[in-house]
């Protein structure tokens, strides 16, 4: 559940507005009681005055805008010519390889921006203020530079604070931003409480589009964490890089969303700049100033010794395999009634055509009394089900475990195998970040089915996935891979060194087995978690909001 985002982290040159309750002093004769009643009484006014105002705050969605669309024939240019050889060889088939190494991850965006010669298309849930999300920025900005067309859709959950520097971006005259489904207020956010019901409803998406010719799509938004260079939490996440006709069908997505009537320019949401070039100089500084915290450190060694050959002619990296790529429509955003067009459509038939093994990964996993029901079903027809999700002390989101906490029971009786990320597992690339101690925490989204269809992408296996926030994905039918994973990810279950295995006693109380140096140990709590934590996920468990997880 990536709404986990905080309004205040997110500072580009903009302090965002806040109240500052502090400024209600009752007078200190009065007794206690009353001091206090006073004080809330007063922030409680003045809330509602406040909400009360933001009532006449409007957006106009029909605002005229440019139409715009992926560049149709970009067959001439150097990643094309890279590429089509292998994909002429392969007709109806696309070439995928799979990013586990957050530092992989990271390089593999920055080499396509560099080597991109017409077009740059980013869809993402959120950029972060930090130096990957800076660095990302640059890039984006120097393939500008070079002439290179960039358009960046933005989900707004995260952009208070980045007005201006999205203000000097958008003024440059190869970059343009859109925001997908805008608060109406762009500082205090809270206030939007009134419009609840549509700004509830996020672009969740995920997808990078190069020359129209390669894609990286998966659970990855852009920052630190993502790309294992955050000092106390990092998340061990998936993208799925592809080439061939998949990316033009991701052009297709993108356009979809980017020509969507709720997706407006920057400029219309915010005021022009007295001086563009101000602006812009001020941006590369702060851009500059940010990357500085990368030079001299083991990660930006590690980052600029990290080779990729992933679409030189020939390569045996890729997986040149029949696949579908699926995407919500943005209007889900808007219209909830349409099942069908939902991406939950397509997972569930693949799902329910399991005959002998499902493993799903979910960091975020609340599945509720029909989703129980559909595991039931696949171990009546006898499927081997694993089901792979955060622990409480790996999790960044305590209300999600408070969601996922009441299924275990039933799942562990009807047979399904659960496993938890440990806080203190190794992620892929940490030890050449040179970053020591920090939490870990699963958000690779996806699921193998029988060892032949293997799926990633934004997808949680929550209501919120399901019903609310639009996402996207690539079904990839390559039993070479899905054996390859599967074989690794159960041999490492197995093994326990990044996982607890969720089980029954025979007093059908939940027990952790961790299993180490040969040994066995069942722990009898939630491990690696205080009391603290326990009933902060307690409380979750009891509130009625599991439909919003």
């Amino acid at each position: 559940m990536e709404q986990k985002v905080t309004i205040s982290m997110y500072k580009f040159f903009e302090n965002p507005t806040s109240i500052i309750l502090s400024e209600f002093h009752a007078d200190e004769r009065q007794p206690r009681l009353l001091n206090k009643v006073a004080i809330v009484l007063r922030a409680l006014s003045l809330f509602g005055v406040m909400l009360l105002t933001s009532a006449c705050a409007t957006l106009d969605f029909d605002q005229p805008r440019e139409s715009s669309y992926a560049l149709a024939d970009t067959s001439d240019t150097p990643l094309a010519e890279k590429i089509l050889p292998d994909a002429a060889a392969h007709p109806g088939k696309s070439g995928f390889a799979l990013l586990n190494d957050g530092i992989e991850a990271l390089a593999a965006r920055v080499l396509l921006m560099r080597e991109a010669t017409r077009s740059i298309d980013a869809q993402y849930y959120f950029i972060l203020n930090d130096t990957t999300g800076n660095l990302f920025v640059r890039e984006l900005l120097a393939a500008a530079d070079r002439g290179v067309r960039v358009r960046l859709l933005l989900d707004d959950i995260a952009t208070q604070g980045y007005d201006l520097g999205m203000a000097a971006l958008d003024a440059h005259p190869n970059f343009e931003i859109r925001i997908f489904n805008p608060f109406t207020r762009r500082t205090g956010r809270y206030l939007n409480v009134r419009d609840f019901a549509r700004v509830n409803r996020r672009m969740h998406n995920k997808s990078f589009i190069v020359d129209n010719q390669v894609i990286i799509v998966g659970g990855r938004n852009i920052g630190n964490e993502y790309f294992v260079a955050q000092q106390d939490m990092n998340f061990a996440d998936m993208d799925v890089f592809g080439v061939g006709p998949v990316a033009r069908q991701g052009s297709a997505v993108f356009d979809e969303f980017w020509n969507d009537r709720h997706s407006l320019p920057v400029s219309t949401l915010v005021a022009p700049l007295e001086d563009p070039d101000a602006g812009m100089l001020a941006l590369r500084e702060h851009i500059e100033e940010k990357l500085l915290e990368l030079k001299s450190t083991p990660y930006a060694n590690a980052f600029v010794d990290t080779g990729l050959d992933l679409i030189s002619p020939g390569s045996k990296t890729l997986s040149w395999v029949p696949y579908k790529l699926v995407s919500d429509p943005p209007s889900k955003a808007w219209d909830d009634k349409d099942s069908d067009k939902k991406l939950i459509s397509p997972i569930s038939a693949v799902i329910k055509e399991a005959e002998n093994e499902f493993i799903l990964i979910s960091p975020y996993f609340v599945p509720r009394n029909a989703g129980i029901a559909e595991f039931q079903k696949l171990r009546d027809r006898g499927v081997e089900v694993r089901v792979l999700t955060n622990s409480l002390a790996a999790t960044d989101v305590s209300a999600v475990h408070g969601g996922y906490a009441p299924a275990r029971k039933p799942l562990l009786r009807m047979g399904v195998k659960l496993y938890e990320v440990r806080a203190d597992a190794d992620i892929k690339g940490i030890k050449r970040s040179g970053i020591k101690g920090s939490r870990s925490s699963l958000h690779t989204k996806g699921f193998i089915v029988d060892r032949r269809t293997v799926f990633f992408g934004s997808f949680n296996f929550d209501p919120r996935s399901a019903h609310i926030n639009t996402e996207m994905g690539i079904f990839m039918d390559a039993p070479e891979m899905a054996e390859e994973l599967a074989e690794s990810l159960n041999s490492a279950l197995e093994r326990g060194h990044k996982t607890y295995e969720v089980v029954l006693s025979d007093g059908q109380q939940l027990r952790w087995l961790d299993k180490h140096d040969g040994t066995v140990d069942m722990l009898n709590k939630e491990p690696q978690t205080s009391f603290w934590n326990r009933f902060v996920a307690g409380f979750f468990r009891i509130l009625p909001i599991r439909g919003q997880l």
